[in-house]
């Protein structure tokens, strides 16, 4: 069990799990690591903590793609549309909070900061796709706006077994372990409701 413990000042970050990118062979079924991102993100509602979707989307004339030749190429042009958006089993909720990225990192470009501040969150649990592109280009950002982070090893997958192995940068737990944390974290909050607890 990781030494990671979570506050009432938590959130969940799932990467990518859109049609676009869980369509494309990963070091792990892509189902299955979408079914634990379910149970996290259902763990994670119950505790009244907040979700976070992320989507990566471009305009329709590419003007916003990346023109990067030193990177690994990715899309070349606007992915049909009926690759967008999120699987029907992610059950999004109106309480989720949704940002749309351009680039691999989630921070650059987006309200992500802002609209965790304005939440008091301090931790953040990532899972979702890919491990050594997006989750962790988007924890080194987190790292540097101080925030807390854990990585859920199972709930991360990779389209290079390497990469998705050696990448991250903060506690890394599975999905089990999250869940019993925010377990214990949802039984810290009752008792600070209720006047039991005062030192969060």
């Amino acid at each position: 069990m990781s030494r990671f413990a979570f506050a009432p000042s938590a959130a969940l970050v799932l990467k990518n799990l859109q049609k676009s990118v869980l369509h494309v062979p990963a070091v792990t079924v892509s189902g299955e690591s979408l079914a634990k991102s379910l149970t996290l993100a259902a763990a994670f509602r119950s505790a009244g903590l907040p979700v976070v979707l992320v989507e990566v989307a471009w305009s329709p004339d590419n003007g916003d793609l990346l023109q990067d030749l030193s990177v690994l190429p990715g899309f070349a042009h606007f992915p049909p549309l009926d690759l967008y958006g999120f699987p029907a089993q992610l059950r999004v909720t109106d309480n989720d909070v949704i940002i749309t990225k351009r680039r691999w990192g989630t921070f650059a470009g987006t309200e992500l900061d802002l609209k965790l501040r304005r939440r008091g969150i301090k931790q953040i649990a990532f899972a979702g796709t890919y491990t050594s592109i997006g989750v962790e280009s988007t924890g080194r950002s987190a790292w540097e706006h101080n925030y807390q982070m854990t990585f859920v090893s199972d709930s991360t997958t990779d389209t290079d077994s390497d990469a998705h192995y050696f990448t991250r940068t903060g506690w890394i737990t599975t999905a089990g372990e999250t869940i019993g944390l925010v377990g214990g974290c949802l039984a810290l909050r009752r008792r600070h409701d209720a006047g039991i607890y005062s030192g969060v």
